[in-house]
């Protein structure tokens, strides 16, 4: 005779966070890999001593290879690596979902599950922003999960598919003007020609550690309440939460025309919609600077191609876990960065805490001696470091920190398997 959880239990959750067996190569992948291309993204907040230009976010001085590195990030990852975040969060929601109502949870207590991690992750990203980063995303995707999780997650793949076209429909309609300048060839029309640099927002540049800390948290504040009303735009989400339902990513050789007709075209438009803003940006094509400001028609571009670029990008992870499956699974590269994945909100945090302290004005002010190129490095090396320690904590069965105490407040006091985490 078998019996149904039942009760407290039932209410909080039919089982724990997903078994090691139960895991799928590509997402982990994925997150491993999108942490290396968000910390790359980041690199701009910390250069608070060069001097922007009007998009605000990169440098406009530096050598020869300070520009190559920023026309490379501003074509292949400003705009693009957050949908590819947004992206697998929504799916890894959806999975979380799938697993505790295949396990007899109803689907009220799924959801319920799901609201209590989204609220703590927007605990979780106010600590981050009041000590580190203004610039963090945790808390703004906390909010935009709540949202489409009450609205979006019990519903059918049909529903899905068609919120998620009203929802890119939605963002093409708020850049009409921006577009009708675009198509109109009167770049100037719209935009702002003296976008703030974002590394005041973020407080990258002031000395005085408490004053730094409210910056971030109202800059944190202000992007975290926009998630309030930015899920109307938030088709990466409902994508990642249709793909998901599909099993997508877990068994990609039943989806491979899928996958492959995804990375044909959502790579190359997405790379070919940051083209004209780095090449406005290095000076390689003479725009006004409204054009390439915020809102304007060429910065529009670039973050309208963002959507395809993120999906893109997923679909190419995809492709390569498929295969993978056939050899090459094991390998210690491939494991470690998947273990990077399984780890993504530890490694992370584990980014700004490297970060923010060396190159901001309150802690050792690096940032002031370093350019975009060296910046990339110093990212990367970074990146690196969580990788070898990820690495380690797979190697003895080990979660992340941050994973780990994010499991015990949304599941509570039940044993968890050591090998997993909630995606983030």
């Amino acid at each position: 005779m078998t019996t149904s959880p039942t009760g407290t239990a039932m209410r909080r959750a039919a089982r724990g966070a997903a078994r090691a067996s139960e895991r799928a190569l590509a997402p982990d992948l994925a997150r491993g890999v999108m942490l290396l291309l968000i910390v790359m993204s980041n690199t701009g907040f910390h250069l608070w001593a060069a001097r922007h230009g009007a998009t605000g976010w990169h440098p406009v001085d530096g050598s020869t290879v300070d520009t190559v590195v920023q026309f490379a990030m501003i074509v292949a990852l400003d705009g693009r690596v957050y949908p590819l975040f947004a992206f697998l969060l929504g799916y890894g929601m959806m999975q979380l979902f799938l697993r505790q109502t295949a396990a007899g949870a109803t689907d009220r207590a799924a959801s319920s599950l799901l609201r209590r991690r989204s609220l703590w992750l927007v605990v979780f990203g106010s600590v981050h922003a009041t000590l580190l980063l203004a610039g963090d995303i945790i808390g703004f995707y906390g909010v935009v999960s709540l949202v489409l999780g009450w609205l979006f997650l019990r519903r059918s793949g049909r529903t899905l598919l068609v919120a998620a076209t009203i929802a890119v429909l939605l963002k093409v309609w708020f850049e009409t003007d921006a577009l009708g300048a675009l198509l109109g060839g009167d770049l100037g029309a719209v935009g702002n020609s003296s976008t703030e640099p974002s590394t005041l927002a973020y407080a990258a540049g002031e000395e005085n550690p408490l004053a730094a800390a409210q910056t971030r948290l109202t800059t944190w504040a202000i992007i975290t309440a926009f998630g309030g009303f930015a899920w109307l735009t938030a088709a990466e989400f409902l994508f990642g939460f249709w793909a998901a339902r599909h099993r997508v990513l877990e068994d990609p050789v039943r989806h491979l025309r899928l996958l492959r007709w995804t990375a044909a075209l959502g790579v190359p438009v997405g790379l070919l919609g940051g083209l004209p803003l780095a090449l406005a940006h290095v000076g390689w094509w003479d725009v006004p600077a409204a054009a390439i400001g915020e809102g304007g028609a060429i910065s529009t571009l670039a973050w309208l191609t963002g959507l395809p670029g993120g999906l893109g990008y997923v679909a190419l992870f995809g492709l390569m876990a498929h295969r993978l499956r056939t050899g090459g699974h094991g390998r210690p590269v491939v494991v470690a960065v998947g273990a990077v994945g399984k780890r993504s909100l530890s490694c992370y945090l584990a980014h700004s805490i490297m970060f923010a302290p060396v190159l901001s004005a309150w802690g050792f002010g690096l940032g002031a001696k370093l350019g975009s190129a060296t910046m990339a490095a110093f990212a990367v090396g970074v990146w690196l470091i969580t990788v070898v320690a990820a690495y380690a904590m797979e190697r003895r069965g080990r979660t992340g920190p941050a994973e780990a105490l994010l499991r015990r407040l949304v599941y509570g006091r039940r044993p968890q398997p050591v090998t997993t985490t909630p995606s983030t």
